[in-house]
């Protein structure tokens, strides 16, 4: 009988700190493409971020994004945001921009945003981006 009480009390704690767990381990949101967008316009200091690689970037892009790439050096990148700048972070899909928010979620940023699906579900959406421009290949002068 006096185990019962023990075993109840243990399963009570181990529950509750799982739980817990839980909770604390989702410190970023991830967003639809028309919540992502009204997310941006919303906040006062907002950051849209790009983590795909600088090839993949200069072909298509959310207007007014800067490019971080996932490989590059986040850590620098971090120590120079502003700490109260919403982070709207995404990537091709969507995998590297969450793994990209948690980053700078233990980095201490408090708003921080991930765009589900990536610009591939921007696109599927017919949310605005900026493609690469042509090449001009004017014309020659023969000398």
């Amino acid at each position: 009988m006096k185990t019962l009480p023990g075993i109840s009390l243990l399963l009570l704690l181990l529950c509750s700190s799982i739980t817990a767990q839980v909770a604390d381990s989702v410190k970023f949101k991830s967003l639809l493409p028309y919540d992502f967008h009204m997310a941006y316009l919303k906040e006062e200091k907002a950051l849209l971020i790009d983590v795909r690689e600088f090839y993949e970037f200069r072909d298509n892009r959310i207007r007014e994004a800067v490019n971080i790439p996932l490989s590059g050096n986040l850590e620098f990148s971090a120590d120079t945001i502003d700490k109260e700048c919403a982070l709207l972070i995404y990537c091709l899909i969507g995998d590297r921009s969450e793994v990209a928010a948690k980053y700078f979620c233990t980095r201490g940023f408090t708003k921080v945003y991930s765009l589900e699906g990536g610009i591939e579900a921007w696109r599927k959406e017919r949310m605005p981006i900026v493609r690469k421009k042509p090449k001009d290949k004017g014309t020659r002068l023969k000398t």
